[in-house]
């Protein structure tokens, strides 16, 4: 049976801290799948075909490190493809009340996806994406907060 991880979230744009998690976790897991949830009534700031663009880039040096999109309810993605664990990046105790009560009502869900938290690097504790697109809408200096070769991209399309 193999160890396979969603790592869930909007990515809008991936940062550094969730790159940080995703790397630390990836020896831990034989997959991990970076699952953008896509919210047609939720208006984004970068494109789903943008998001996955950066997403892979940032982890094409990783061999166990895929992404894909979905939406509905993440148990039902996971579900989908056979996956038994949900990771999570914690920065804060906020993040953490927020985190295990979508992780207690994700267990009454189903009962066999377990979710697991990693805390962020002390650096990334307040780095979210919120942030960094205020940023990037002013024309402020985002690149220190979001992976090399997702910023490539950015910097693409621009």
């Amino acid at each position: 049976m193999s160890r396979i991880a969603v790592f869930p979230g909007s990515f809008d744009p991936i940062t550094c801290g969730h790159e940080s998690v995703i790397r630390r976790a990836a020896p831990l897991f034989d997959k991990i799948i970076v699952a953008l949830g896509v919210n047609s009534q939720k208006h984004n700031f970068f494109s789903v075909e943008t998001r996955l663009e950066m997403i892979r880039a940032t982890f094409a040096d990783l061999d166990n490190i895929d992404c894909d999109e979905y939406s509905g309810l993440t148990v039902d993605y996971c579900k989908k493809i056979g996956a038994k664990y949900l990771l999570r990046g914690l920065r804060t105790s906020a993040d953490f009340e927020f985190e295990r009560s979508i992780g207690q009502i994700n267990k009454q869900l189903d009962y066999q996806i377990e979710t697991i938290f990693m805390l962020t690097q002390p650096e990334h504790t307040s780095l979210n994406s919120s942030i960094v697109r205020d940023i990037l809408r002013h024309g402020g200096p985002a690149e220190q907060f979001i992976p090399q070769e997702a910023w490539k991209i950015i910097q693409k399309n621009n």
